[in-house]
C-alpha cells in the first residue's frame, strides 16, 4: 500500500506539473484539461461547453483528484477554454449554466458549501452580466438555505430553487429507534428574482409519504436519522421545472419518481415511477435515482407530456464508502412520452454510453435537448460528457479532465449555450525572450468570444508611440507572435471580426523566459512521460517512495 500511495503522489506531480504552463499570459490559471475522446463532428450543435467539474474524493498529502481550480467554466468543444471563472466564483460552485434575465443574457450558478457524504450544498445564486460582474446575489425565502440541485429561470423573471429541511420526527413507523428522529422536508420554492420575494413554496412531508422511499432510514444509505446532519433524505428533490399552466414538475431521487404538483394548491397531479405511479411503464422507459427532469412539450388536448431526464441507475456515496445500489448496468439519458388519458409511459429515445464506455454514474448528471434536436448528456460523478444527434449517434464525447487528475473528477450537470462574453477585465500580455534571440508575444482575454485578430506593437517611446510588431488571428485562449530579435515594451489590441478594436492592453516589458522542465530545449526528448516510465520502473523494484519520492522524481526530470 506504501508503494502505491507514494507513485499515486508522484505521478499526481507530473500531472499537476502538465496543469500549470497552459498559458504564459495567464500563469495564474490552470485549468482542467478537456480529454476529448470523439472530436466534436460537423453533426455536433453550434454553442460552448458549460461545466464546473471538481474532485469527488477529498485531497490527502499523497494524492490528489480532480482539477486543481474547480470553478465554472466555458469551453470549446475543441477543448479550447473560453473562461475560467476560478477567483470570480470563490466558493464551490454547480449547476452552472447561461440564461436569461429581465432580457438580457446572463451566467448563473450555485455558490457555497458542498457536503460530499451526503449530497447536499447550502449557499447563493450567484448572478453575472456579459462583462462577468456581480449583478445578484439570490437566497431561499422563509428562513430557509438554498441547496446546489437547482435554480431553473421561469420566464426571465422568477427562480426555481429546491430546499433541504431537516425536521425531527417520530420515524418508528419506518424502522426508526428512539435516537432516530431527523428526515428532510424536501422543499421547493418560486423566487422573484429581483426582489426575492417568495412567490410558492411546496413540501414534501405535506404530499409524500416516507413510506415512498426507495432507500429505507435503515441501513443508512440516505441518512440514518440519529441527528439534523445525517437526517433521512428520503425524498431528495433534485431538479424542478414550471410549465405555461403553473405547474410544477419535481425529480424525487430517493423515491426514484417524477411528480407534477399542483401550482396552486399543491396537490398531487400524477407520480411516475415509484411506489405509487400512476403510470403504466415497460421496462427500458423505467428510471431510477434520476436526475433533471425537464418538460419538452405539453398537449393538453390529447393529454400528452414528453419529458426529459437523467437516469442514474445507481446510488451511492460521493466519497465511496457508502453502499451502492444499481437498477441497471448503465445510466442514460431519457426522452419519454406520457398519455395522461391512458396512463401509459413511453421511451421516445434512449442516450447510452457510447460503445465501448462503461458509465454508470452513483450521483449527479444531466440531460439537455438542444435548439437542433441533439442531447447533451452529462454523466455526472463518471466526469464525462457526451454530444447525440436525435437518433442516438454520439458526435462528441470527453471527460472533463485529463490524465491522473481525471481519476475521481466529478460533474453535476453539463450545458451547451451560445454566448457572448465582453469581459470588463484588461487583456493579459506577456513578452519573454528566448535563448535565440527571439521575443513571443502572449495574449489572452479571459471570457472574450468576439476578438478574431491579435494585433501586437512595440512601444517606442515614453509618449506612447508605437510600431506595428505583426497581426495573427486567434487561435484560442490565448494567441502567441513570434518576434525576430529583442524588443522593448509591448501592447496588443483584440479586433473583431469587423476590424473594430474592442481593447488595447496595458504596456508589459519583455522578461527572460523560464522553460517548463522537461519541454524545453535543454532537456532532451522523452519529456514527462520518460520521467513517468522510470517512476514506475523504480515502483517495480521496490523503492522507498513514501521518504524519497519527490526527490527522485526531481532527479529523473534533471538527468532527462
Amino acid at each position: 500500500m506504501r508503494a502505491a500511495t507514494s507513485l499515486a503522489a508522484v505521478l499526481t506531480l507530473l500531472d499537476f506539473a502538465s496543469a500549470d504552463w497552459q498559458f504564459r499570459s495567464r500563469s495564474d490559471l490552470a485549468p482542467p484539461r478537456l480529454n476529448i475522446t470523439i472530436p466534436a463532428t460537423k453533426d455536433a450543435d453550434k454553442g460552448y461547453l458549460f461545466i464546473a467539474p471538481f474532485a469527488g474524493y477529498a485531497d490527502t498529502p499523497t494524492e490528489q483528484h480532480g482539477p486543481r481550480q474547480a470553478g465554472p467554466y466555458i469551453f470549446r468543444d475543441n477543448g479550447d477554454l473560453v473562461w475560467s471563472g476560478y477567483g470570480l466564483y470563490s466558493i464551490w460552485t454547480t449547476n452552472f449554466q447561461a440564461g436569461r434575465w429581465k432580457g438580457k443574457d446572463v451566467l448563473f450558478s450555485f455558490e457555497g458549501d458542498h457536503n460530499a457524504g451526503y449530497g447536499h450544498g447550502h449557499g447563493h445564486i450567484t448572478f453575472l452580466d456579459q462583462r462577468y460582474e456581480t449583478i445578484r446575489e439570490l437566497r431561499a425565502g422563509n428562513h430557509k438555505l438554498v441547496d446546489k440541485h437547482e435554480f431553473h429561470i421561469v420566464n426571465e423573471e422568477t427562480g426555481l430553487i429546491e430546499v433541504y429541511q431537516p425536521v425531527p420526527r417520530d420515524l418508528s413507523a419506518y424502522g426508526g429507534s428512539p435516537e432516530q428522529q431527523w428526515i428532510v422536508n424536501a422543499i421547493i420554492q418560486e423566487l422573484d428574482i429581483a426582489t426575492g420575494k417568495l412567490l410558492f413554496e411546496w413540501s414534501s412531508l405535506d404530499h409524500i409519504s416516507p413510506d415512498e422511499a426507495i432507500l429505507p432510514l435503515n441501513p443508512g444509505q440516505a441518512g440514518s436519522g440519529y441527528n439534523s446532519s445525517d437526517a433521512w433524505d428520503y425524498f431528495h428533490i433534485n431538479s424542478v421545472d414550471k410549465d405555461a399552466s403553473g405547474n410544477y414538475l419535481i425529480s424525487a431521487r430517493d423515491a426514484c419518481a417524477i411528480v407534477k404538483i399542483n401550482g396552486t394548491d399543491g396537490s398531487i397531479i400524477w407520480r411516475l415511477n415509484g411506489k405509487r405511479s400512476d403510470f403504466t411503464i415497460p421496462d427500458n422507459a423505467k428510471f431510477c435515482f434520476q436526475h433533471h427532469a425537464r418538460w419538452l412539450s405539453q398537449d393538453s388536448t390529447n393529454g400528452i407530456e414528453i419529458i426529459s431526464l437523467y437516469d442514474n441507475a445507481a446510488h451511492g456515496s460521493e466519497h465511496g464508502t457508502g453502499r451502492e445500489v444499481h437498477t441497471a448496468d448503465q445510466s442514460s439519458g431519457k426522452i419519454l412520452r406520457l398519455d395522461t388519458n391512458k396512463w401509459t409511459a413511453e421511451l421516445v429515445q434512449g442516450y447510452y454510453p457510447p460503445k465501448g464506455y462503461k458509465l454508470l454514474s452513483k450521483s449527479q448528471g444531466s440531460t439537455q435537448v438542444l435548439p437542433s434536436g441533439n442531447v447533451l448528456v452529462n454523466w455526472g460523478s463518471e466526469g464525462a460528457v457526451t454530444e447525440y444527434t436525435q437518433d442516438g449517434t454520439p458526435v462528441f464525447h470527453a471527460w472533463v479532465e485529463s490524465g491522473y487528475l481525471g481519476l475521481g473528477v466529478e460533474n453535476y450537470r453539463a450545458f451547451k449555450f451560445n454566448w457572448t462574453g465582453l469581459p470588463n477585465e484588461e487583456i493579459a500580455v506577456a513578452a519573454l525572450e528566448g535563448g535565440d534571440g527571439e521575443t513571443t508575444v502572449y495574449a489572452s482575454w479571459n471570457g472574450d468570444t468576439e476578438t478574431s485578430v491579435w494585433r501586437f506593437y512595440e512601444v517606442t517611446d515614453r509618449f506612447g508611440s508605437r510600431a506595428f510588431l505583426g497581426e495573427v488571428e486567434r487561435t484560442g485562449f490565448e494567441t502567441k507572435l513570434v518576434v525576430k530579435g529583442r524588443v522593448g515594451r509591448v501592447e496588443a489590441e483584440a479586433v473583431d471580426e469587423k476590424g473594430r478594436v474592442l481593447r488595447v492592453s496595458g504596456e508589459v516589458g519583455v522578461v527572460r523566459e523560464v522553460l517548463q522542465a522537461g519541454k524545453g530545449r535543454g532537456v532532451r526528448g522523452g519529456e514527462w512521460e520518460a520521467a513517468k516510465q522510470k517512476v514506475l520502473d523504480g515502483e517495480k523494484k521496490g523503492s522507498r517512495w513514501e521518504e524519497y519520492g519527490i526527490l527522485k522524481f526531481f532527479r529523473i526530470v534533471k538527468d532527462l
